[in-house]
Formats: structure tokens, C-alpha cells, sequence
């Protein structure tokens, strides 16, 4: 079986910006909100059986308070933001699991497929069986295709970000250091700690050698924040088991959700899915 996990804060902030503004019963803002209800919907359609989806609750997190410049929701719109615990009701009630590398222990799966873009998540890759999707350009990467785009392994990323920085979560990275530099740096030394502190040991094909340690290490611990920040947490509660991530098709307040947002399509589309997944169980 293939698992499907799907960056909901992307796929909210991209519908927001692509669908037109639509507003529920109640007149709260949800256009984004059917948008990607439809694209999960679609996904189900195609034949995905286990799906989980992440959402942030709200954009600030544990680190703020390690890194104030770290991305919050200033500039963000309200009708953007008021939106996430709508999609999340939403989506538990058409029966789809709001979580988070867990589905990958699992012998029964196939592959695991990251559904977004952002070049965090490329840090989760393993081989072909954990991969990133774009879906939005049909483009999946594998391990080769991180290598390819960043010119390091996915276990790098985090120390990759940490020196080119990550203008989307809001850290500069450090002075000097580019994605060229940052490539052939660290697929030389994976990770920061074991890059030489003397930079006559660098290795030849690393440009600029003593300019880049210089600023590696007069900003050490910056370096290390700023890798804190970029890796993802796996410590935190998702689910138990992969039988978590079935679909067995919406709630019994799905209906009234639809009902609620002045989306009858969407509950016909819910139920004829259900209707055929019933037929191939």
C-alpha cells in the first residue's frame, strides 16, 4: 500500500491565493478551505486509501522562543488563518486523519509519499520509499532527486538550510555562504560537525575555503540554531496504526459541514467515493 501525507498548511496558503472567496452559512470565510477538501477528495478519488494530513494550529511554535525572527503570522490574513481550525474539523469530519515518518516502519508499505513542495520535507526522503510529491507540478522526488536539486543527501538538508538560510520561515543563514558553497560543502561533510575547523583541510573543490569558515565559525552557534530550526520533530504524537490513515469515508456531521459551507457537490463526491470503496473491500 502507498501512504499519502499531506502538508495542509501549504495546501491551505495555496488555495487561498487560487480559489475565490466563498463564504459559509454563518458568513466566515472558507473558499480555501473547500479547495482543499476538493483536493483531498480528488486524491481519494484516484485510489488513495490512507491519507493523513498536518496543519499548523497556529503558525507560531516552539521556535519563536529559540529564534524571534523565526515566521509568524504577522502579515498573514485573517481570513487566511481563521480558516485552519475550520479545515481541520472539516477534514476529521469527512473521515481523514489530522496528524504528521511512522508509516514508514511499517512492512506493509510500500511508499510513503510527501505531499508538498517545500524543501524542509526533503530532509524525510529515504530512497524511493519515502518521497516528496509535488502535486501541483505531478513531480515526485526521490533520494536522487534531492541530490539532484540541492546537490546533498536529505539527511543534510537541515545543516544545508542552516548556512544558506530559509527566507519562508524567517532565518538568514550566514554571511558568505551560498547554495553553491552550501553543496559542495556538505556533500563533502554531511553535517556541520564534521566539517575540519582548519580550513587548510577542506577538500580542494570547496571554493572560498577560508572565507566560509570564518563565518561558519565565528557564528557556530548561530549555525546550530538555525539547524534546530530547519529540522522537523518526530517526537511528537501521530498515530498508532496504519489502519488509522484508512478512509472509511465521512462522519455522520459530515453532512451538515457540507451543509454549513453551501457545498452540496462536495457531500455527492464523499458519498459515491464511499459508495465505490465499500464495493472493493
Amino acid at each position: 500500500m502507498d501512504v499519502h501525507l499531506i502538508d495542509g498548511t501549504y495546501e491551505l496558503f495555496r488555495h487561498f491565493f487560487a480559489v475565490p472567496s466563498a463564504r459559509d452559512a454563518n458568513g466566515k470565510e472558507v473558499g480555501a478551505v473547500r479547495g482543499v477538501l476538493a483536493s483531498v477528495l480528488s486524491m481519494i478519488e484516484r485510489g488513495a486509501t490512507h491519507i493523513g494530513v498536518a496543519t499548523d494550529h497556529v503558525v507560531e511554535s516552539f521556535r519563536n522562543e529559540l529564534y524571534p525572527g523565526y515566521k509568524t503570522s504577522e502579515g498573514v490574513p485573517a481570513e487566511l488563518l481563521s480558516q485552519f481550525p475550520i479545515l481541520e474539523e472539516a477534514l476529521e469530519s469527512m473521515g481523514v486523519l489530522v496528524a504528521a515518518a511512522k508509516a514508514a516502519g511499517d512492512d506493509r508499505v510500500k511508499q510513503v509519499l510527501i505531499c508538498t513542495p517545500d524543501k524542509d520535507l526533503s530532509q524525510c526522503v529515504v530512497g524511493t520509499r519515502v518521497v516528496q510529491l509535488d502535486r501541483q507540478r505531478d513531480l515526485l522526488r526521490d533520494e536522487a532527486g534531492v541530490v539532484a536539486k540541492f546537490g546533498v543527501k536529505p539527511q543534510s538538508i537541515p545543516d544545508y538550510l542552516a548556512v544558506v538560510g530559509d527566507s519562508a520561515d524567517g532565518f538568514p543563514g550566514l554571511p558568505g555562504w551560498g547554495v553553491k558553497a552550501a553543496a559542495l560543502t556538505f556533500s563533502r561533510y554531511p553535517h556541520l560537525e564534521g566539517i575540519p575547523k582548519d580550513w587548510h583541510e577542506w577538500h580542494p573543490s570547496i571554493q572560498k575555503a577560508r572565507l566560509l569558515s570564518e563565518s561558519l565559525f565565528n557564528a557556530w552557534n548561530d549555525a546550530l540554531l538555525f539547524r534546530t530550526l530547519a529540522t522537523l520533530r518526530v517526537d511528537v504524537p501521530v498515530f498508532e496504526t496504519l489502519e488509522d490513515l484508512r478512509w472509511k469515508g465521512p462522519r455522520p456531521n459530515f453532512e451538515e459541514h457540507c451543509r454549513r459551507m453551501k457545498s452540496p457537490a462536495l457531500l455527492g463526491r464523499v458519498t459515491s467515493a464511499k459508495s465505490k470503496g465499500a464495493k472493493h473491500v
